[in-house]
């Protein structure tokens, strides 16, 4: 099965993972891939323009591999804003979209304390194109329909 997590920043869908995924089956997070793909003491969160393109690139190809073996497998993804072209091919690959967002105030918060100020603005663009402004706390909701 390929699930597709996606939220705004700092809504937890790491957390979700961990707390859904076993062992056997394959997460793919672009934070991560960028921090495994970079050198030690680089940030957790690297916004980095080049480490950014080299871990798009990773995540496509892991991607394409993965959703070869979601009938043995588990996949994990995180997009957090998948563009409407993205969430077509997820929904012809019978992904299953949980959306997990336990509020807008909560992210801000959070966002504040851990992030940079540039992802206030993606925190704010989530808010507006996926929920339409409104802040509603939902948390681990699957939808075929997104």
């Amino acid at each position: 099965m390929l699930y597709v997590i996606t939220g705004p920043p700092a809504s937890g869908k790491s957390t979700w993972i961990q707390a859904h995924a076993r062992s056997t089956d394959i997460v793919i997070d672009l934070d991560r891939i960028a921090q495994a793909l970079t050198g030690p003491g680089a940030p957790a969160w690297n916004q980095d323009e080049v480490v950014q393109r080299v871990a798009q690139r990773a995540r496509f190809a892991a991607i394409d591999e993965a959703v070869k073996h979601r009938d043995t497998v588990d996949v994990y993804l995180i997009h957090t804003m998948p563009s409407p072209k993205a969430r077509a091919h997820y929904r012809r690959l019978g992904a299953r979209i949980v959306v997990v967002d336990p509020g807008e105030d909560v992210v801000r918060e959070r966002v504040a304390a851990m992030r940079s100020e540039g992802m206030g603005r993606v925190v704010t663009r989530w808010y507006r194109d996926y929920r339409r402004g409104g802040s509603r706390p939902v948390t681990a909701q699957a939808s075929r329909d997104w």
